[in-house]
């Protein structure tokens, strides 16, 4: 171009004279500086200027410069080539980071697009594996709650070293591994694939030449992808726990259905049953067989109603109608009503003259007695005591009943529904007892703790009416009843 130019100028100097010739070497400056950079436009300024001192500034054919206005023009030719040459590098650079940035984002789009169709964390971890082996060009692990997970290739092995290093990073969230400054005899460099909670996995990359697995101008992308890697395994957790919630809220509707239909079923007939043996009795049948008759059809009753007292709780239909209540009087009822399963055991009532009233509902708390000493009748051997006890502290008013049983497992209580306590020689009952004194007592804000007694064989099931349901004289009890 420079040689064109000078070409072109020959022609049109005898006509026009030199003026115009030195604007002609602005094009080769300018192109080289557009599409090379600095060092060819130098190349192009230097030898422009030449051109021009050489053919057309006097004394032609000489290199030697003797006016000023020549030593401006080439001067003039190098700074449009300094400015010329920057502007076109910053505007390379520029379209080098933006098409780097468009690929990156290809990229990620591309490997989030492919997570979405990833059912759980196996699938989720031969993506991630595979994508990034394929786009760093070495081996991937993904290490999550103490195993492997996928790994590029298949039988990809991992020393102890490495399942140390791996642990490490799950538990610290910063990188580990070989190269890194933290565990670094292991063969993998591993990453954490975290959350805002919480560190979900590891991933692990090694080449089999032993260079560094990443580039410093690639960890950006590798960290952007971990990220979807860690959005991916969130919503496989958070799809799996719905799956589970679904699954528990449907097993409950349709338990608490069948509580429902199976007590009003059976309501019904055990009343007709309850009247024929009445009747039979009346008519003076067999004694013990009556008895029999009356016992079980008692026995049945209760059970229903605990049925159906656990699907109110259940349907949130509990409804308190707390008033005072003396407990001499409530263990009293409680007894009389479990006469027939307390006959031949010898019950001990402690309950102290000067007890305070409580506040709670009636019928709750007679169902919630009823239920503890049952369990304890059940839970202990035929004709083994069963001790009643109540007692004023500085946290309220404490309400016991303890057996000589073969007591709890594992030294507590189990309050769930149908949960039966192995290990004894428990006849009868659903499982419901406890769950339904544990509904009943946290409608009424009293707390309920089932234990091993302390250095005795058996249970100790204790209620606690906290000091808000204490009243501390007869005008307060006058003034609850109002």
């Amino acid at each position: 171009m420079v040689a064109a130019s000078t070409g072109l100028g020959l022609l049109i100097a005898p006509k026009w004279g030199n003026s115009p010739v030195d604007l002609l070497y602005l094009p080769p400056v300018l192109f080289a500086a557009s599409l090379y950079g600095l060092r060819p436009a130098l190349v192009a300024c230097v030898a422009s200027a030449l051109a021009f001192n050489f053919f057309f500034t006097e004394p032609v054919h000489s290199l030697a410069v003797h006016s000023p206005a020549d030593i401006v023009t080439m001067l003039m030719l190098f700074g449009v080539a300094l400015v010329v040459s920057q502007l076109a590098a910053r505007i390379r650079e520029q379209a080098r980071i933006a098409a780097a940035n468009a690929a990156r984002n290809a990229t990620i789009a591309g490997f989030a697009g492919r997570l979405l169709s990833c059912p759980d964390a196996n699938a989720i971890g031969a993506v991630t594996c595979a994508d990034l082996s394929s786009l760093l060009d070495a081996n991937a692990v993904l290490f999550a709650e103490g195993e492997m997970v996928a790994s590029v290739p298949d039988d990809a092995q991992l020393t102890p070293a490495d399942v140390a290093a791996a642990s490490w990073v799950l538990e610290h969230s910063l990188t580990a591994g070989r190269g890194a400054p933290r565990l670094n005899p292991a063969e993998w460099l591993f990453f954490p694939v975290k959350s805002a909670a919480r560190t979900l996995a590891a991933l692990g990359l090694a080449r089999g030449d032993g260079r560094p697995p990443v580039s410093d101008e690639r960890l950006p992308l590798l960290e952007s992808l971990l990220d979807q890697t860690a959005l991916a395994l969130e919503r496989a957790a958070l799809e799996r726990e719905m799956r589970d919630v679904d699954s528990l809220r449907e097993r409950d509707r349709l338990r608490g259905a069948l509580l429902s239909s199976v007590g009003h079923d059976l309501r019904t007939p055990l009343t007709a049953i309850a009247a024929a043996a009445a009747e039979l009795r009346r008519e003076d049948s067999d004694k013990a067989l009556v008895a029999t008759l009356e016992a079980e059809t008692a026995t049945l009753d209760r059970y229903i109603s605990n049925l159906l007292d656990m699907a109110r709780i259940e349907a949130g239909a509990v409804r308190l109608k707390c008033e005072p209540i003396d407990l001499v009087d409530a263990v009293s009822a409680a007894t009389r009503d479990l006469h027939r399963s307390l006959a031949g055991r010898s019950v001990t009532v402690d309950l102290p003259a000067d007890l305070p009233l409580v506040r709670a509902d009636p019928h709750l708390l007679h169902h919630c007695l009823i239920n503890i000493i049952g369990n304890a009748a059940r839970h202990s051997d035929e004709g083994a005591p069963i001790a009643i006890a109540a007692f004023r502290d500085p946290d309220g008013v404490r309400l016991s009943v303890q057996d000589q049983g073969p007591g709890l497992p594992d030294g507590g209580g189990d309050f769930d529904r149908f949960a039966h306590i192995s290990g004894t020689d428990r006849t009868g009952g659903a499982g419901l007892g406890l769950a339904i004194v544990k509904g009943f007592t946290e409608a009424m804000g009293v707390i309920v703790a089932a234990t091993n007694r302390p250095g005795a064989k058996g249970a100790l099931v204790t209620l606690t009416f906290p000091e808000p349901l204490v009243l501390r004289d007869q005008q307060e009890a006058d003034g609850a009843r109002v």
